[in-house]
């Protein structure tokens, strides 16, 4: 993947494996759901101390309980390990069997905005907004940017500091925390305009 920064675990290995590995990215937004962010985005780093690798394959032939046993080890990587856990192995399931173990196919080479959102969309645990976020971490982050790729990431394609996407450093960190404070305050969500 590009030369790029996602600064957002507070443990420099594991952002450094947001951008080096494509399936920790994967994996990461999938795990951004009801717990902070700097939690999910670790999960994959730390998947990968226990499990010695963070490879589609090797998870995909592990017996699901097994490889939930893992995630719910403390620390968990998730608030809910369980299901998540379960999630994270459909996830790699997934992309051994679209994708032959290569997460970085589910984006590379395509040619639309539109054919990634279906094929992000694809993905278990990936609903609307998961793939919207997606789409402009690959663009924001990487400059992977296909046509069309701004009108499917709508509003995240937009320069308001709302997710993931728009963190390059401890500011955009927390510009995106304040956002997401005043739209949880004002109960809006990440999608919402200010006003």
């Amino acid at each position: 993947m590009a030369k790029a920064t996602i600064p957002i675990t507070g443990d420099a290995a594991a952002d450094q494996l947001l951008v080096t590995d494509p399936l920790a990215l994967l994996l990461g937004m999938l795990l951004d759901q009801q717990v902070p962010m700097e939690w999910a985005f670790k999960g994959p780093y730390t998947l990968r101390e226990r499990l010695g690798d963070l490879d589609a394959s090797a998870i995909a032939t592990m017996d699901v309980d097994e490889f939930v046993a893992v995630c719910a080890a403390k620390p968990a990587i998730h608030r809910f390990p369980g299901s998540m856990g379960k999630r994270v192995w459909e996830v790699c399931r997934h992309v051994v069997d679209h994708y032959d173990g290569d997460a970085a196919r589910i984006w590379k080479g395509v040619r639309s905005g539109q054919e990634l959102y279906d094929r992000l969309r694809a993905v278990p645990g990936y609903g609307d907004e998961k793939t919207k976020i997606f789409i402009a971490i690959l663009a924001k982050r990487f400059g992977k940017r296909p046509a069309g790729w701004e009108e499917v990431a709508a509003p995240f394609s937009d320069d308001q500091p709302r997710s993931v996407a728009d963190v390059a450093d401890a500011d955009s960190l927390a510009a995106v925390r304040q956002w997401k404070k005043a739209m949880k305050a004002a109960k809006k969500s990440k999608q919402d305009q200010p006003g």
